[in-house]
């Protein structure tokens, strides 16, 4: 009898119960949905670096002989070695695209990892395994012939085969923001494909026991000055992007799960207090009939318990089946895995079972005040609270406020918990829709910064490794233009080490650094400006001095940071040419930038890009991060739609007596409209004003899981702030509007007698 009860009382207040199963469906489909995502992203590379023995670090030197391997070699930790040759190249085609070309001593270590074709073949001089995103990028298959030229050389190979790199998750070449295969790629080949008897091996991948910092440090003491650079895993650009990505995916599945199962719980506890408030004779009746409290405690109970379970476990298989789906297309433009899967955690489970019993404690909170209560209680209505003046009414303006403020007031204080809800709901909305604008402008601003405030040319030409002077001198004049030098660094403080960029670049106005507030600054021929966020990384300021070196080269030098500037996605060190000089190294200009489009070819140039087509690159890079503010907005505004529509409706549960009794002394319904609408909307700027800090904190978060080369201080706008106050509040508005029907078929009569 009783699950009839239920399922009847289900049927009657099926809105309030479906809103509850939304959103424990939700947060579980959400939580389940992103982080079986981020659990298949790191069990898949995971697998897939166990799978090709994924180097631990990287030791970058000239001088890889047999003495320099023994050195290594009896270090501690060192378990295993093996040597490449790296070096950059370009693929005989029309757009010269750029190919790393690795010649392996025995592919044990980062192994290439096929997909088509025959196995590498350390004895096979005359073929190449190509990166399998290049090839279908120029439409290459295995058996066709490609030819490379390097250093001077002509080399052409027969595709073997086509796979991936786990040193090529994430691949951008020296010219682009975003990876595009069709411009870059990278082959490996047998050390006997090498044109020469020797090979002059130049990177020494190893496997290590213990962390990479320690085994940097044990390198250092051994072999200071006999080597380049030492990379350890963590730092690795393909290996750090994907791991920066995957934090930025767990952040989102952080985030949503905690406002969903808030804001059910917030709903169901609204319902059950509206169920029992209604049936509070009838549970009376029953108890009177000889129903046990156990008895009945445990029916209402189960109300909540059904509707969550039933949504949670739904959220639980369809959130994996369905969102890793909505993510991958990007991610797949952007990284290079052979298998893309979901993969299931127990978290998801534990979650689930968490938040049914959530569930079950706000059911037996609501039944609880009554189940305990006489029959002879129970079977009466409820006294209506009564409210004591407190300081606010002693005072002489009390009498002067208005009828509506003073009703609210009173009804706000005997109802403290509804109100409670009503301003964690709407915070939780308006958090939400703060950081989903926060982003965007985050990202607009961003693009507005870097290719507006900072780059002011149209097309940049980069210069080919071999160019000669005259060369680079003759097309920078005939296009108007300055050279600059770009480069990756290694920067090193007193306690830590990060890799960074460096921009070497003339008086020139097609390139301005700026500070946080985007204005121009004026760097003089002998100063060293560090940017912000490379900065407060090292933790480091203006006046301090740091070492680094250019990666390719071993030679460090000192440098007293002299300014600090701001840059939204480059991070590293500016300085004039005349200045790189004087700290012995060499000023060779990488590109040549012009505020002239330029759309034809000249000797030395490898490739030309125009603003445009490295906004595009943005655009590409950013897409992940659009998805994540469209799904912010849309499912912040179905929160804020079911929030109060619920809390509207108990608070006029709650108040129907008070309302007929209102109605009886002659207020027309447009008078008990608006005072349901005054608290309603007193209570949304509550929750509107609370609810930012909170968006900003979110919007923190959001920025903190970019990665490193990223820099923007979270900031509101007048824009965000108005956007997010009209979407909350025309929703509050039209969510009162709703109970005018309510109000005007009011049974009066049976209000009243309610307490007899």
């Amino acid at each position: 009898m009783l699950a009839k009860k239920m399922i009847r009382d289900i049927m009657k207040h099926k809105t309030q119960f479906l809103s509850i199963f939304l959103m424990a469906f939700l947060g579980m489909f959400l939580f389940a949905g992103i982080g079986s995502e981020c659990v298949g992203l790191e069990v898949n590379v995971g697998n897939f670096y166990e799978d090709t023995n994924l180097a631990d670090g990287w030791i970058y030197s000239p001088y890889l002989n047999d003495l320099f391997l023994e050195q290594v070699n009896i270090l501690g930790p060192t378990t295993q070695m093996e040597r490449q040759l790296v070096v950059d190249s370009t693929a005989d085609f029309e757009n010269n695209p750029e190919i790393m070309l690795h010649f392996v001593e025995n592919n044990t270590i980062s192994k290439f990892y096929l997909i088509e074709g025959e196995p590498l073949d350390i004895n096979d001089s005359n073929g190449v395994w190509l990166d399998k995103g290049f090839a279908d990028a120029n439409g290459l298959e295995v058996g066709d012939n490609i030819s490379f030229e390097s250093e001077g050389y002509e080399i052409e190979k027969e595709i073997r085969g086509l796979g991936y790199s786990p040193e090529y998750v994430y691949q951008v070449s020296s010219f682009s923001l975003s990876p595009e295969h069709n411009k870059f790629g990278f082959a490996y080949l047998s050390y006997k494909a090498f044109p020469e008897d020797t090979v002059p091996y130049n990177v020494l991948n190893v496997k290590f026991d213990g962390d990479g910092e320690t085994f940097g440090k044990l390198v250092d003491y051994r072999l200071n000055g006999y080597y380049n650079s030492f990379v350890d895993r963590s730092n690795h650009p393909s290996v750090n992007q994907f791991s920066q990505e995957i934090t930025k995916h767990k952040m989102m599945a952080d985030i949503f799960p905690v406002v969903f199962i808030i804001i059910s719980m917030l709903i169901l506890l609204t319902t059950m207090t509206r169920i029992i408030a209604h049936q509070r004779n009838q549970i009376g009746i029953l108890k009177a009939s000889g129903f046990r409290n156990k008895t009945l405690t445990l029916h209402y109970v189960s109300y909540g318990f059904w509707i969550v379970l039933i949504g949670s476990f739904l959220g639980l298989i369809l959130g994996p089946m369905i969102l890793p789906q909505l993510f991958y297309p990007s991610m797949i433009r952007s990284y290079q895995l052979p298998i893309w899967s979901p993969a299931w955690s127990m978290n998801f489970a534990f979650v689930m079972v968490l938040i049914v019993l959530f569930s079950l404690s706000v059911s037996y909170f609501t039944v609880s005040s009554i189940s305990n209560e006489k029959p002879s209680d129970a079977i009466r209505p409820k006294a209506p609270k009564v409210s004591t003046s407190g300081f606010i009414e002693k005072l002489k303006i009390w009498r002067r406020l208005s009828f509506n403020v003073r009703w609210n007031y009173r009804d706000a204080k005997r109802n403290k918990l509804r109100g409670l809800m009503t301003i964690i709901g709407v915070m939780g909305c308006s958090a939400l829709l703060v950081g989903a604008f926060g982003l965007y402008d985050g990202l607009n601003d961003v693009k507005e910064w870097e290719y507006n405030q900072i780059n002011h040319y149209d097309s940049k030409l980069v210069i080919e490794g071999d160019a000669l002077t005259s060369q680079i001198d003759n097309v920078a004049g005939e296009v108007n233009g300055s050279k600059i030098m770009e480069g990756s660094v290694e920067i090193e403080s007193d306690t830590l080490k990060k890799s960074g960029s460096l921009l070497v670049l003339d008086d020139t106005p097609l390139i301005t650094p700026t500070d946080d507030d985007w204005n121009k600054m004026e760097l003089k021929d002998d100063e060293v400006s560090i940017s912000h966020k490379m900065a407060d990384m090292l933790g480091i300021g203006v006046g301090d001095t740091v070492k680094w070196h250019i990666m390719g080269s071993n030679k460090w030098v000192k440098t007293k940071i002299d300014r600090i500037h701001a840059d939204p996605i480059s991070q590293g060190i500016i300085m004039s040419p005349d200045k790189l000089e004087k700290l012995g190294l060499n000023y060779t200009p990488t590109s040549i930038i012009t505020s002239e489009h330029v759309n034809k070819t000249f000797e030395g140039i490898k490739t030309i890009n125009s603003i445009d087509d490295i906004e595009d690159n943005w655009d590409n890079i950013t897409e992940t991060m659009w998805l994540i503010i469209y799904v912010l907005t849309f499912f912040a505004c179905v929160l804020a739609i079911v929030v109060l529509y619920n809390l509207g409706l108990l608070s006029f549960t709650e108040i129907e007596r008070e309302i007929s009794t209102l109605k009886v002394f002659g207020f027309k319904s447009n008078d008990l409209r608006r005072l349901l609408l005054t608290q309603n909307l007193f209570f949304t700027v509550i929750g509107f004003i609370l609810g930012i800090p909170l968006g900003l904190y979110i919007l923190g978060l959001m920025w903190q899981s970019s990665g490193d080369a990223f820099y923007l201080i979270p900031s509101l706008t007048v824009t965000n702030v108005l956007l997010t106050a009209a979407i909350i509040f025309t929703l509050s508005i039209v969510v009162n509007l709703m109970f005018s029907s309510k109000i005007k078929k009011l049974n009066i009569v049976e209000s009243l007698k309610s307490i007899e």
